[in-house]
């Protein structure tokens, strides 16, 4: 009896022990649990983490528009790209009318001078029908000639002065020098072509010679 008691009560103090013996493997439990209890709770870190911020343009396309806004935009649209079709062909057509007007003018001039030459051109075929003499035809010839220079002082053409004419680049072209001492020297002594000018523009440099003074040079 008394050995059964003992064995008992030994295995009643085994059993007590067994929680005991057991306890090396809690740490990892309790570790555990002790993490799941440190960690914040979901509504928490919800509430501390920050939202992302919307940008207002991603808000502002997002919004819907109205039927009524669209098509007042799209009637604004049409009526710009109509006014635009418009002033396009309103400056081509002034652009065509422009040309047009100057080449009617330009063809306009250039038949009002024709037509003041036409006489000049007459006289020069009546002289080559004349059968007088050397004399007449070249008094005929002179008289053709004044018609040409009066037609050409209405047009405001005026030749250019050469002889006696101090010698300037801008209006003379040298064809060469001859040795003159009673011309100063670098003045033009003779005209071989005339020039002329129209008003201030030059149409084309007379041809000359300059003379060339030894006396002066000498000097």
């Amino acid at each position: 009896m008394n050995e059964n008691r003992n064995s008992k009560d030994t295995h009643a103090l085994m059993v007590e022990d067994s929680p005991q013996r057991s306890s090396p493997a809690q740490p990892a439990g309790s570790e555990a649990e002790r993490d799941v209890a440190m960690a914040p709770a979901a509504g928490e870190e919800s509430a501390i983490r920050p939202e992302p911020v919307t940008g207002a343009p991603a808000e502002a396309a997002a919004l819907p528009v109205s039927r009524a806004d669209f098509d007042q935009l799209k009637s604004e649209r049409d009526h710009l790209l109509d006014r635009l079709a418009r002033l396009q062909a309103e400056f081509e057509n002034a652009r065509k009318r422009t040309e047009r007007e100057r080449q009617e003018f330009r063809e306009y001039a250039t038949g009002s001078v024709i037509e003041q030459f036409l006489p000049v051109l007459d006289n020069f075929a009546l002289a080559l029908k004349s059968t007088g003499s050397a004399e007449q035809l070249r008094s005929g010839v002179e008289l053709i000639v004044k018609q040409m220079d009066e037609i050409l002082r209405q047009l405001q053409v005026t030749p250019v002065p050469t002889a006696g004419e101090p010698f300037d680049p801008r209006l003379h072209e040298a064809l060469g020098s001859v040795d003159r001492d009673d011309i100063p020297d670098q003045y033009v002594a003779e005209e071989v072509r005339r020039g002329y000018r129209l008003r201030d523009r030059l149409l084309r440099p007379a041809l000359v010679r300059v003379a060339a003074n030894p006396k002066q040079r000498s000097e």
